[in-house]
This record gives C-alpha cells, sequence and structure tokens, in this order.
C-alpha cells in the first residue's frame, strides 16, 4: 500500500539531528519558555519575514489567541463580524466562535478553493472587523486583493496559514502579509512537529506583546496577571525539533512541488477534475486534492489498487452539528467541493516509482 503520508520515513530523514535536538533538551533541564523556543522563534520569524513569532500550543490556539488579543486592545469586541471562506477546516471558524465573534461564510474560487475576492465587499457590514482568508491546500490567496479591501474598509487580516508554510507570492511569504497570522505544526503538516504545536506572527508590537501574555496565564511577569490569559505554549522540546525540520523545509517542499508537476502534467483522465497552480511559488503542496463526481468509486478503485487517499473535508463547517444556527443556509459552490474532493499522496519521501504507479492507476479509472 503507498500511503497517504508515511510520518516514520519523513522524520527518520532527521533522525540524528532530531536525536542530538532532543538530548539537547534534555540536559538542559529547562523545559517550557526556555532558549529553544527563543532561538525557534527567531528563526521561524526570519523565515516568514515578520519582525515577530510566538510559539503557542498549536494551530487552533493561534487563531483563537490573536482575536482575543485583538478583543483586549480594543479593536474587537462580541457579536463582531470576521468574514472566513465557507469551505475551510472547522478550525477556523471555531477561532472565531470561540471569541463570541460571529463567522461571516463566503464562497470560494471553484478553480483555486481559496477565498473568493470578488464576493469579500457583498458580505461587509458595520460590524465587519476582519477577514480571514485560509491558504487551503497550500496555496496562498490572491493577499495583494484581499489585503486592498481591508484597507479601503479599514479591517485587520488574520491570516491562516496552517497548510501554507513558506508559500510566497513575489517573494513575500505566508505569514507576513496580514496584521495576524496563524501556523500549525501538527505533525502532518510541511513543517510538522512530534506533537502538537503552532505559531503566530506579526509585525505589531503591541500585538506580540499582548499575545506573550495572553498564552501564558496572561501574564508577563510571574504571579503578575494582566489579562485573564491561557496556558497555550509551544514547549522547549517540540521548539527544538522544529528547528531542525526548519532547515529542511525549502528543501522538502521543492520535493512535493516535483511531485505535485508530474501529476499536473501526466494525469490524463476526463473523469477527474486536477487543481489549480496560480503559481510555483505560492503552492507549497500540502495537500494535493483532486475532484470527481464518483468520489466513493474512486477512493476504493485506488485502495484496491494499493493506494491510500483521504477526504479533506467531508463536511463543510455549516453543515457540522456544532453550528447548527448555520446548518440552514446554502453554499453551492462549497458544498460541491467538499462533496469531490479526494487527496493524493504527496509528501518529500515518495518515490518515483510510487507517484508512476498513481499516475498509471488514476488513468486508468
Amino acid at each position: 500500500m503507498i500511503k497517504f503520508l508515511d510520518l516514520q520515513k519523513i522524520n527518520k530523514q532527521h533522525k540524528e539531528d532530531l536525536k542530538q535536538a532532543f538530548e539537547r533538551v534534555l540536559d538542559s533541564g529547562w523545559y517550557i519558555l526556555g532558549s529553544e523556543l527563543k532561538k525557534f522563534e527567531t528563526e521561524f520569524a526570519a523565515y516568514c519575514g515578520t519582525k515577530y513569532a510566538i510559539g503557542v500550543a498549536n494551530g487552533l490556539d493561534a487563531l483563537i489567541l490573536i482575536i482575543r488579543a485583538y478583543k483586549e486592545l480594543g479593536y474587537f469586541k462580541d457579536g463582531d463580524e470576521i468574514i472566513v471562506p465557507a469551505n475551510t477546516y472547522i478550525a477556523s471558524v471555531l477561532a472565531i466562535s470561540a471569541n463570541n465573534l460571529v463567522p461571516v461564510l463566503v464562497e470560494p474560487d471553484l478553480e483555486t478553493y481559496n477565498l473568493n475576492p470578488d464576493l469579500i465587499e457583498k458580505y461587509i457590514t458595520p460590524r465587519t472587523v476582519a477577514i480571514l482568508p485560509v491558504h487551503l491546500y497550500g496555496q496562498l490567496c490572491d493577499m495583494e486583493r484581499i489585503m486592498e479591501i481591508a484597507k479601503k474598509h479599514k479591517l485587520k487580516v488574520i491570516e491562516d496559514c496552517a497548510q501554507a508554510h513558506g508559500a510566497t507570492i513575489n517573494g513575500k511569504r505566508a505569514g507576513s502579509f496580514g496584521d495576524a497570522s496563524g501556523f500549525s505544526f501538527y505533525p502532518g503538516k510541511n513543517l510538522g512537529a512530534l506533537g502538537d504545536g503552532g505559531a503566530i506572527t506579526t509585525n505589531d508590537e503591541l500585538l506580540d506583546d499582548t499575545l506573550r501574555a495572553l498564552s501564558n496565564y496572561g501574564s508577563h511577569v510571574k504571579y503578575e496577571n494582566k489579562f485573564k490569559g491561557v496556558n497555550s505554549r509551544l514547549d522547549e522540546l517540540q521548539a527544538a525539533l522544529l528547528g531542525v525540520k526548519l532547515q529542511k523545509l525549502d528543501e522538502e517542499t521543492a520535493v512535493k512541488r516535483q511531485v505535485a508537476s508530474r501529476y499536473l502534467n501526466e494525469i490524463n483522465n476526463a473523469k477527474i477534475t486536477l487543481p489549480l497552480l496560480t503559481s510555483d511559488s505560492a503552492h507549497v503542496w500540502h495537500l494535493f486534492v483532486i475532484r470527481t463526481h464518483n468520489r466513493e468509486e474512486l477512493q476504493n478503485y485506488l485502495s484496491e489498487n494499493g493506494i491510500q487517499t483521504l477526504i479533506h473535508y467531508p463536511t463543510p463547517p455549516h453543515k457540522q452539528a456544532a453550528y447548527k444556527e448555520l446548518n440552514h443556509l446554502s453554499f453551492p459552490i462549497s458544498e460541491k467541493i467538499h462533496d469531490e474532493v479526494l487527496s493524493l499522496p504527496i509528501s518529500s519521501v515518495m518515490s518515483s516509482e510510487e507517484v508512476d504507479t498513481i499516475i498509471t492507476v488514476i488513468n486508468k479509472y
């Protein structure tokens, strides 16, 4: 069976360096908010092209904390609205409702799967305070247009970069376009920890200062609590391990781009819709997502032929039981995407023979 994602093989590439990093942390005797975190935050901020990076417990917390910080700073309040794509993973929406703000769902572009800039202004109301674009599957949204709209209407932009580590437009990386950005280091991400982890990037010094307190019980100084904060910190071990993997991220992305290029150029089946690539640098291929009207049949066929696939995602947020208040809404494009998408194996450790097999099998479907 060709695995959808072989994490053991991916991490084995870094085994010796990861072991050294683990031993360094173990021997230090300091496991929370220490030198490894500071080092990784500095390196990740430099990689993204921002002044600041704040390590947090996971990608959802990253988004929740950004919105929470803007509430503490007086930019947002309960009942305000944030525009978010209707076809995103539920975490993007949870971050909004967790802060007692209102998610305003907007259809994506059917070809890119990202938030459609042409529709955004139709959904802006006097209560709108921000746009939360999601770089879904690893391809950057049209950030230049989104930033223009945000500037025109004086809105904050919060990037969801959970799937887009290292993607660029004109040399500018994911996480450096908006006012603040949230990243996930879930093990399966392009930059994955060996456990949960996340980060926030920003150029705003006051926001950075607020976030560091909020994520540490609301405290800058031990036992002095400025805010009703939470415990959401990237620990020393994960920071050290991520620091190792960050050094190889661009190399691994280059391999994934080669795999994606082969898929795009060699898969030739009228029953399958391939993803639209806006530019090579704008996509880091966290996922390679195709569409078909007969998804279950295709997935079973691929499985029978030794190819593991996954569905990202079968049910849109507005049809989830968690959002009963949104169940009555209709977003035909999003629903079509969720009904038809299927993710093929793609990673930096796939062999050319595995890629050959996948292409051959799909073309015979």
